[in-house]
């Protein structure tokens, strides 16, 4: 009896202490400055490729260290690097079984400046058929895996041209694919393609927690860090900053915030890895790269947090999660909340597809229970990549407390007690 009543007391001593933490550290002065400096005018928007995105990669790696955090690298940087590729078109021909084919037929994706090939290379034959779907299907041979020629029946070719946005950004490989518009089954071929190739390098920004007792399971904390950049043709009241309070400094602080709090807790199981994406707002490639540096299996649960800053359609004390069906991991939110006043609602805007538009969707396609949480009114929000996406516009308070209703919402999956089911794949679209 004595041993239960001495566990008892060291159980709520916990809790007070760790409640006392949570209010010592998540703060909404805190919420705050992390916010000016992200969403500050000399961060310049934050733009992919910019020295303002450099900026606040810096910062956030600062803080990072300060809330003794372990650099995922073994190098001791918090900056996940990075190269995307660029390729512009310089030209492109092919002959299938001797007879030429149309150049706007052609769509080349490489790394390569000069890709030289024929059928004793060993390319991979693939037809997309009519009634197939075309962009789905095209979809499965842009992450450049493997070496493919991809036959795109006629039928496609009122899109076929679209292809090309495929190698505005790639990530470097050695494999390259080609589509070419046409009826032909060849069975021999030559293709050549020339292009200018650029380099562009990116970082995402990661630091972790490593797990107690669980070290190869993972629990994800992101939000993305880029945003829009400096639009000086369209000043308003000489504003031409597009500071991305909202969008998303404020899932970045969140994540900052809690990285901070877990780090003080120090009790966390599984390990706890905490990332800030670049390139969310030009293709979501911070978040790809990211992903492939983990086998999926591992990831237990993904909490991405984009856009926190206003009310949520329900009022203050909400929050919504995307694809809240497609686990059970909301229901385990919302049960280790119970109590609180606070309440996780399924995304109420199903017809924006939010699930597969952030950087919660690549994990996700994989099975991972990663979910992304949001008070946006995706229907209404008047400030969504506008000018006027500004500190002044946010609801500190609330966001305050959503941050740490995400905590304490966390709690028995950062702990291990408690795992979300998983995406089943084979029902995603």
């Amino acid at each position: 009896m004595k041993k239960i009543v001495i566990a008892i007391v060291a159980l709520v001593s916990f809790k007070g202490l760790a409640a006392q933490n949570m209010d010592a550290i998540i703060t909404a002065s805190e919420v705050e400055r992390i916010e000016k400096i992200l969403s500050a005018d000399d961060m310049e928007g934050r733009r992919t490729f910019t020295r303002g995105i450099d900026k606040a990669a810096a910062f956030i790696a600062g803080e990072f260290k300060k809330s003794n955090l372990q650099p995922l690298n073994k190098d001791g940087n918090f900056l996940q690097s990075f190269k995307m590729i660029k390729a512009k078109f310089i030209s492109a021909s092919a002959t299938l079984d001797g007879i030429p084919a149309d150049t706007k037929s052609i769509v080349a994706i490489t790394c390569k400046p000069d890709l030289v090939i024929n059928e004793a290379d060993g390319y991979e034959v693939i037809r997309i058929a009519k009634g197939a779907n075309f962009f789905g299907e095209a979809r499965k041979y842009s992450n450049l895996s493997r070496n493919a020629i991809v036959l795109v029946d006629t039928s496609f070719a009122a899109n076929f041209g679209r292809l090309v946005q495929m190698k505005s950004q790639m990530f470097q490989s050695d494999k390259s694919v080609v589509f070419i518009l046409t009826t032909q089954d060849p069975k021999v071929y030559a293709i050549q393609a020339r292009h200018d190739i650029q380099e562009q390098p990116l970082a995402n920004v990661v630091g972790i927690l490593p797990g107690k007792s669980l070290p190869n399971e993972y629990v994800i904390f992101s939000g993305h860090y880029d945003h829009l950049g400096v639009n000086s043709k369209k000043a308003v009241n000489n504003d031409s900053i597009y500071n991305g309070a909202n969008d998303d400094a404020a899932g970045t602080t969140a994540m900052m915030l809690l990285a901070k709090y877990y780090s003080t807790l120090n009790n966390n199981e599984r390990t706890l890895v905490f990332a800030a994406f670049t390139a969310e707002e030009i293709g979501g490639f911070g978040a790809s790269y990211f992903s492939r540096q983990f086998n999926p299996a591992e990831v237990k649960a993904m909490f991405n947090i984009e856009m926190i800053g206003t009310e949520s359609k329900w009022g203050t004390n909400s929050a919504y999660i995307t694809g809240y069906e497609k686990t059970d991991m909301g229901q385990i939110l919302q049960k280790n909340l119970s109590g609180t006043g606070f309440n996780f609602y399924p995304d109420p805007y199903p017809d924006q597809q939010l699930f597969y538009r952030s950087d919660n969707a690549t994990l996700a396609r994989l099975g991972v229970p990663a979910h992304t949480i949001s008070t946006s009114k995706m229907d209404s929000e008047a400030n969504y990549h506008q000018l006027s996406d500004e500190i002044g516009t946010l609801n500190i308070p609330n966001m305050t407390q959503i941050i740490k209703s995400v905590a304490l919402s966390a709690r028995g999956i950062v702990s291990g007690k408690e795992t979300p089911s998983r995406v089943d794949v084979s029902a995603l679209r």
